[in-house]
């Protein structure tokens, strides 16, 4: 029973990354039509924990991807399906944030939305993948090996 769940969890964070790079490009889509994308309400002006949290965030996926070709132990399956909750949660805060942003660019909302849905759809498929090994442990060699 080969259900390749590693590959529909790759295809899903790659599908996530491309849509949060995504999401990043339409936020600077203002500076080709001489609009500004400053942001107000950072005084200091310093943004180096911002761009250390971005770099954590897309760092995680990544890894993530290339330690599935190598790595099925039960453990990390445990640690990978909490990491999509964690994205999952961290998807659901980031969109309701931007629905307080004004004016609420709707276009960011809607991406935001797919990038949620995915994350429940890579949720519920990182489950499975964990699952399985648990269920394999009881079934004859023969009948996966």
């Amino acid at each position: 029973m080969d259900n390749k769940y590693s590959e529909k969890i790759i295809v899903l964070w790659i599908t996530f990354l491309l849509g949060t790079l995504f999401h990043t490009q339409l936020g600077l889509m203002p500076l080709f039509h001489n609009q500004s994308i400053l942001i107000e309400d950072n005084p200091t002006g310093e943004i180096a924990g911002i761009l250390w949290s971005m770099f954590g965030f897309f760092t995680l996926p990544l890894v993530s991807i290339t330690t599935i070709l190598f790595v099925q132990t039960r453990r990390y399956r445990q640690v990978h399906f909490g990491m999509t909750v964690f994205y999952s949660v961290m998807n659901l805060v980031h969109l309701v944030a931007d629905l307080f942003v004004q004016p609420i660019a709707w276009y960011q909302i809607a991406l935001m939305l797919m990038l949620f849905l995915n994350g429940l759809l890579l949720n519920r498929v990182a489950f499975q993948w964990m699952r399985e090994q648990a269920h394999r442990r009881y079934l004859p060699e023969r009948e996966w090996g």
